[in-house]
Formats: C-alpha cells, sequence, structure tokens
C-alpha cells in the first residue's frame, strides 16, 4: 500500500503573519522573537482572496461627495464616548482585555440596549445559550421588562454558518465572542491559530463593509498584554479598543487605540456592580486618594484623556537605597522616563537621587503615557525627599525638557477649567499655558524652568 503524502507544515509569525519553511527563533520579516508557531500548509482557494471592501470605478477626489458619518447609540454613554459618539454602519471594532475584565458583561449590556429599537445578533463561540441567559437575568436583562428580550442569540463557532445567519437575519449590530473561537471550513488549521483568525477576521470585515452590519469582534491577549493573534488583524478592523484595570478592583477602563471614525486615546470609564458595568459620571474621583490630612510625595495631576480632562494622583516613595544599585519603579507611568526625570532633577535643581530608592504610582491603576505628567512627578519626589506635603489645594502639568525647561501641554484651558470645577485653588503650569483671563477660585502660577517650579513650591508652604 502506498504511503500517505505527509501534510507539509509551515511556521507563520504571530507577531506579523510571515512565513518560513523551518522554526528559527527570531522572525525573518519583523524581527520578533519566538512567535513562530507551527501550521498545515493551506492550498490556494478562490474566495479567500475577495476585496474586503466593495469595489469601484477610478473617480477624481474632488467629484466625490464628502458626507458625515451616521452613527447610532449603544444605549451605554461611556462605550458611545469611546466609540466617538457611537457605532458606525459597517464598521468593525475590535476589543481585547484580560479574562474576566468585563467584555462579555459591557458587550452584553450594549446590545440588548440597542435590540430596543434595531434588530442585533450576539454569536458566542465560548458559551452556551442557557450560561448567556443566566447572565442576562443576573444582570436583569431579561424579565421584569429587561431590554433584552428580542436580542437574538447564537452559540456557533463555523464562519460559514455565521455568514448565513447574518445572511439571513440581517442584523444592523453582531458581536462574535470571541474571534480566536471561529474557524472557517476552507482551512483545516484548528481555531485560534494565525491562519484561522486572519481569514475569519477578513471575511467578517468584507461582510460588514458589503452588507452595512456592525460587526464587534471580541479578542482574547497574551500575557504581554496585547491582541492574540496576528498583528494585521488590528489593521483589518476600524476600531481597536482595549479593557484596563485590575480585575481585583471594581473599576474598569476602556480605551481607544485606533478608531477610524473618531478620536484616538478616549478613555471610557466603568464601576463594575451586581447589575454590570456602569458609566462614571465624575471619574477624577476614582483617581483621587481621599486623605484626611496632607502626606508627603502626592501631587495631583491633570491629564488630558481624549477630549476629557481627568484629575490624576500621582504619588512617589523616595527612601535611602540599601543595595549598590537604587532601585527605579513605576505603576502607570514610564519606566524609562523615571530615569530621565531624575537626571533633569540632579543637573539642574541640584536634588540627588543616585542614592534613594524611588517608587511611583498613579492612583486607581490609570495608565498615563502624556509628557504633561513629568512635573507632577517630579514635584510629588521632591515632596517626598524633603517628607513635607505640597501645598493644599495644588495641581500641576507640564512636560519637562532636558534643558529644564517646562514645555506647554496641549488644552491647558480645559484642564484649568476641571481643576477648578474640582474645587482647587492652586495651579502650577507652563508659562505658555498662562491663561488671558482669570479662573474663579483658581490662583494661576506660571513658570518656564524646573528650577523656578520648586523655589515656588517651597514659597507656597
Amino acid at each position: 500500500m502506498a504511503k500517505a503524502a505527509k501534510a507539509k507544515t509551515l511556521f507563520t509569525c504571530s507577531e506579523c503573519g510571515g512565513q518560513s519553511p523551518k522554526w528559527t527563533g527570531q522572525c525573518a520579516a519583523c524581527g520578533a522573537w519566538n512567535t513562530l508557531v507551527e501550521s498545515v500548509e493551506q492550498a490556494p482557494s478562490a474566495h479567500r482572496f475577495q476585496a474586503l471592501a466593495k469595489s469601484s470605478s477610478v473617480r477624481k477626489l474632488a467629484e466625490i461627495e464628502a458626507s458625515d458619518v451616521p452613527r447610532f447609540t449603544t444605549g451605554v454613554g461611556e462605550f458611545d464616548r469611546v466609540l466617538g459618539g457611537g457605532l458606525v454602519p459597517g464598521g468593525v471594532v475590535l476589543i481585547g482585555g484580560d479574562p474576566g475584565i468585563g467584555k462579555s458583561t459591557l458587550l452584553l449590556q450594549s446590545l440588548a440596549e440597542i435590540a430596543r429599537e434595531r434588530p442585533a445578533l450576539y454569536v458566542s463561540g465560548e458559551e452556551s445559550g442557557a450560561q448567556i441567559a443566566l447572565r442576562a437575568q443576573r444582570l436583569g436583562l431579561i424579565g421584569g421588562g429587561g431590554a433584552a428580550g428580542d436580542l437574538a442569540l447564537l452559540a456557533e463557532i463555523q464562519l460559514e454558518k455565521i455568514q448565513a445567519t447574518i445572511d439571513e437575519q440581517r442584523p444592523e449590530v453582531a458581536v462574535i465572542d470571541s474571534i480566536q473561537t471561529i474557524y472557517s471550513e476552507a482551512l483545516t488549521s484548528a481555531p485560534g491559530s494565525v491562519a484561522q483568525v486572519r481569514e475569519c477576521a477578513a471575511q467578517l470585515t468584507r461582510i460588514a463593509k458589503q452588507t452595512g452590519t456592525s460587526i464587534i469582534m471580541v479578542g482574547h491577549v497574551t500575557k504581554e498584554g496585547s491582541l492574540a493573534g496576528p498583528r494585521v488583524l488590528e489593521h483589518i478592523v476600524d476600531t481597536v479598543l482595549y479593557f484596563e484595570g485590575d480585575t481585583h478592583s471594581s473599576f474598569r477602563l476602556v480605551r481607544a487605540f485606533k478608531n477610524r471614525f473618531g478620536a484616538v486615546n478616549e478613555l471610557g470609564v466603568f464601576a463594575m456592580t451586581e447589575k454590570g458595568l456602569r458609566g462614571v459620571a465624575n471619574p477624577s474621583a476614582l483617581f483621587l486618594s481621599q486623605h484626611e490630612q496632607s502626606v508627603a510625595g502626592s501631587c495631583v495631576l491633570v491629564t488630558q484623556e481624549g477630549s476629557r480632562p481627568l484629575l490624576v494622583e500621582v504619588q512617589a516613595l523616595v527612601d535611602t537605597a540599601h543595595v549598590p544599585n537604587p532601585r527605579r519603579l513605576a505603576v502607570g507611568l514610564e519606566q524609562n522616563r523615571l530615569a530621565l526625570l531624575l537626571a533633569v532633577l540632579h543637573r539642574h535643581a541640584g536634588i540627588a537621587c543616585f542614592d534613594q530608592d524611588v517608587f511611583l504610582n498613579a492612583v486607581g491603576g490609570v495608565k498615563i503615557t502624556e509628557p504633561a505628567a513629568d512635573l507632577a512627578v517630579l514635584l510629588a519626589i521632591h515632596s517626598s525627599m524633603r517628607n513635607k506635603p505640597l501645598p493644599k489645594g495644588l495641581i500641576t502639568f507640564g512636560e519637562v525638557g532636558l534643558a529644564g525647561e517646562i514645555r506647554p501641554s496641549p488644552r491647558g484651558q480645559d484642564r484649568l477649567k476641571e481643576a477648578a470645577k474640582l474645587g482647587f485653588s492652586v495651579a502650577l503650569i507652563p508659562k505658555a499655558n498662562a491663561p488671558k483671563q482669570t479662573i474663579d477660585g483658581l490662583k494661576v502660577i506660571a513658570v518656564d524652568r524646573i528650577e523656578e517650579a520648586i523655589d515656588r513650591v517651597r514659597d507656597l508652604e
């Protein structure tokens, strides 16, 4: 008897999708290490190379009429904010986050509200219909006038059956939970493999563009916190959202990292309750500790998350190092930038930390990526070193350069108005951000050097 031909295998990079006939430690295409995954080579198929969007004839740009993108609300205000105002017909959203952080809960709540006015479909590849019904009952979405009574549910992982259901039901919104569980019969690899994830995402995107159905896909994340699967997945979709926050905390943050229909870095703040996720009306209160009296090493920063100014407390702890190499640790702030700021503090303000351990923390689990946090970090470190609290009611923001200058931050007026609204009385800000008109209840101190900022703080004490 003739031996069956052995299936030819390929190694595919989970970061860029590049392929190699044999395993190597580093991907030759993108340079990533230990990202090659073994898979069976697929025979070419005609349907795999269809365009994601409808084709059209060549036209001059001036002849194309520009129009605003129509949107419809999800029924959850904070979710609409992150999406840029709501869902777009034909748009594809990818949402990722740690297990148990609330992705399925948020989407079930949103679909329940959408189903009141328009057809919606929830496709689950991880849970049975009974499990989803139990969750909906626990959240108060069914029974007693709940919103989820008209929501269509499908427990299926085969792509072709999902496509047939969308063609038959014609929903305006469809949720795929999750993309890693879906597989196509056109491929022989297992669900969750690089080829399956890429193929299923491309086919679902094509369906969204051709039918006008808004599709929301849930994606698993790796231990590093990035979306599992090929990096091309994020390029295919229109919007990429990430859940942030500690699963041990009752608060959740949803941040937009890519949005073709809205602003990036928008932040939605939710509180996890017995009835699901609820939007937080005043998120600044979450990131400010309630101290009975002023404490050393604490400074309040006004950061800008998309279109929303937020007040966040930055805490610093400076302690004598008992090892030759002092430790530098930052939680919620950039680790490498801490070393840079300590060097600036030493060179231009004469405050040395070479024999001190320095620990930084942003209260509430928020991640601050903008450089406007520099001034708050240095003031908190200086306060902890002297073991003397900063003046009560002080807020600050501003980027610190290597030459010791304090650079302006965008939307300074909005930051100052938010601080005044929450009762802060003194603002230490860059000179270029000084307001032209006074703000009621807020004393503004404008500085342009880090040494000047520290001197002004000492004068206020």
